[in-house]
């Protein structure tokens, strides 16, 4: 078997934010942020729980414009605030197909420097739909840091 064959596919997303790094986080953390900004488009987040701590776990729920659930959750593997934090992502409809998210957040001046990998992606096509999924859900959390400055 070649590694090619072996690897999984990964996403990587850069953004700057003009918050600082803690803002950017408690974004990433806090239930009422999440409800705020989270998902691919202005559909509503419904549920937003989070237990920040390695070994703790998240789950949000929202709805697509389209009326689609989705439904995720995982488990926090490192935290290391404001800076790093690492999570385990499973959809409920696919539990088995877990990946794993690594956000890193840099301060910048006023700014923060902000880095998503996300790898471990069942296939490419799952990774172009996560690609699709937090392009918009960035786009929004630049909306939100905006609004709160």
């Amino acid at each position: 078997m070649t590694s090619e064959a072996t690897q999984k596919p990964a996403l990587s997303l850069t953004r700057v934010f003009p918050a600082r790094p803690e803002q950017v986080w408690k974004a990433w953390t806090d239930p009422q942020g999440l409800k705020r900004w989270f998902g691919p488009d202005e559909g509503e987040v419904v549920v937003a729980q989070t237990d920040v701590r390695v070994g703790g776990r998240f789950h949000i729920v929202f709805y697509t414009l389209d009326g689609e659930e989705h439904d995720v959750s995982g488990t926090y593997r490192e935290v290391h605030r404001p800076h790093k934090l690492v999570f385990t992502w499973a959809w409920k409809s696919t539990p088995e197909r877990e990946s794993l998210v690594t956000l890193t957040f840099h301060a910048s001046g006023d700014n923060t420097e902000f880095n998503m990998l996300h790898e471990q992606f069942f296939d490419a096509a799952a990774r172009d739909r996560h690609e699709y999924g937090w392009t918009g859900a960035l786009s929004k959390l630049d909306r939100f840091m905006q609004e709160k400055n």
